[in-house]
């Protein structure tokens, strides 16, 4: 009996591990476009998985992201691939490289070459393949078609082209340069600003900013002090003058204190004569909850 065991084990173990695939049926195919100032997404939704989406944020190139409703795949390293389509013979697949596949729902986000790659692959007829083996050798194998895929492309492009110059993370924090050693606003700084207030009409949760005004040592301390005030100030007036309220924002300057590189040079001493410029979200103030009614005790008929 004990033989008869070892034979069966044998010839389980001799057979290749079951091998899942994902993909939607080809009359199921849809691609969906979304999006807004902030972040535009072109999905496919692939059945009894999640979906594939490459997601393009303000101020940056897209990413494949891959979503999953469960943790079918199981984590570790999967090969992402521009594979050619069933309908192609004799193209090969190319391998874009490796992702790491992660928990949660989000489980991995490509690099940019790579979502670049597939967009190339979705153009040319191929699929974005995600290729995962487990620890015990089982094949799952994640597929995106190419089908209807042009026409929700151009609507993807639409959208990207109504992003905003930057994301709140790059801008949220901007130095604004005074190379010439002055108080004027010079092309540079002005864009500079203009990208940040573009960001502060389209997001109101963005709320305040906090300018801090610097300058260089060559003048005395007083005088060096009045500089950095009047160059926080000008970075106010140009916000005022676009209709950000004086109450939004905090004012503080510095004179010479805090240098961001020492004061041994002319190019040192450009980067120092700035106003730091820092967006944040600052909560609402509570409003007082209106007086209840009184209580009538009469009855009306």
């Amino acid at each position: 009996m004990r033989q008869c065991y070892l034979i069966l084990f044998g010839i389980f173990a001799s057979l290749p591990a079951m091998a899942m695939t994902f993909q939607t049926r080809l009359e199921n195919i849809e691609w969906k476009v979304e999006g807004d100032k902030f972040e535009c997404r072109l999905i496919q939704p692939i059945t009894d998985f999640g979906s594939g989406a490459f997601v393009r944020r303000a101020g940056e190139q897209a990413v494949f992201r891959l979503n999953a409703y469960n943790s079918v795949l199981g984590e570790g390293a999967a090969t992402l691939l521009a594979a050619a389509a069933p309908w192609q013979p004799g193209r090969g697949d190319i391998d874009l490289g490796t992702v790491r596949i992660g928990r949660g729902q989000v489980l991995f986000n490509s690099s940019q070459a790579q979502a670049g790659r597939l967009f190339r692959g979705l153009l040319e007829g191929r699929s974005p393949l995600v290729r995962h083996y487990s620890s015990t050798g089982g094949l799952s194998e994640v597929r995106l078609l190419p089908v209807k895929f042009r026409q929700a492309y151009s609507d993807y492009e639409a959208c990207t082209t109504k992003l905003l110059a930057k994301n709140f993370e790059q801008v949220r924090q901007s130095q604004i340069g005074f190379p010439g050693g002055g108080i004027e606003l010079d092309i540079k700084a002005r864009f500079t600003l203009q990208v940040m207030l573009d960001y502060l009409k389209a997001d109101p949760t963005v709320n305040h900013l906090i300018l801090e005004g610097y300058s260089d040592n060559s003048g005395n301390r007083l005088t060096n002090r009045e500089l950095s005030r009047r160059r926080a100030m000008a970075v106010m007036s140009y916000f005022k003058e676009n209709g950000l309220q004086e109450s939004q924002m905090t004012l503080r300057f510095h004179g010479e204190q805090y240098p961001l590189a020492p004061n041994n040079s002319a190019a040192n001493r450009a980067k120092n004569r700035r106003v730091s410029v820092r967006l944040e979200r600052v909560p609402e103030p509570e409003r007082a909850a209106p007086p209840a009614p009184a209580k009538s005790s009469g009855t009306v008929s």
